[in-house]
């Protein structure tokens, strides 16, 4: 049963995961997007209870306290992010499964929380230099901030053997039709 199922995309800051989960997203109506809550501030256009829910960090802590979330992290000092319960629970009662686009310790929280019911995948840029590059062309961050996500990135490319399926993002078509494969043969098995 679909309802059951969840599919998480993880990957360091510029690897192409956003790209790649609104590609698939359209292609399976059953499929519905989990949205993290987040300490950050909105970047750009994002809206709250669009891309995130924007939630200041005292009532954040205040969550984590009050156990709401499936998996929470800090990412950066006082910058959390993290599932809330009520999210997994709004999409299930729909009867859909959930797509997760979270950080990759997130990831590596959700199998774990999810076990045989989920597909973790991981989104790797062909390397630092491409993810530094794509950081820059996106112009929504201060060079100290692409520096900080660099940095990460690079530590978080040690957990890619943590996930089920890693997808090098180094040709956007060749990675769609790979992703719609590995998602395709995982909600019908």
């Amino acid at each position: 049963m679909k309802q059951n199922k969840v599919v998480i995309f993880s990957a360091p800051s510029g690897s192409g995961k956003s790209t790649i989960v609104n590609h698939i997203l359209p292609l399976h109506p059953e499929l519905e997007f989990s949205i993290s809550a987040t300490s950050r501030s909105p970047r750009g256009q994002e809206i709250d209870g669009k891309e995130y829910y924007f939630i200041d960090t005292d009532d954040f802590r205040e969550k984590i306290q009050n156990d709401e979330f499936v998996e929470f992290e800090e990412v950066y000092s006082g910058r959390f992010y993290g599932t809330l319960k009520s999210e997994v629970e709004r999409i299930w009662a729909k009867g859909h499964a959930i797509v997760f686009d979270v950080d990759v310790k997130g990831g590596v929280n959700l199998k774990k929380y999810f076990g045989k019911q989920a597909l973790s995948v991981f989104i790797q840029a062909p390397s630092i230099v491409a993810l530094r590059e794509r950081l820059i062309g996106r112009a929504t961050d201060s060079m100290e901030e692409i520096q900080k996500r660099v940095a990460k990135a690079e530590e978080e490319m040690t957990y890619s053997d943590k996930f089920d399926y890693v997808l090098i993002n180094d040709d956007l078509q060749k990675a769609f039709h790979e992703i719609e494969q590995v998602v395709d043969d995982f909600l019908n098995n």
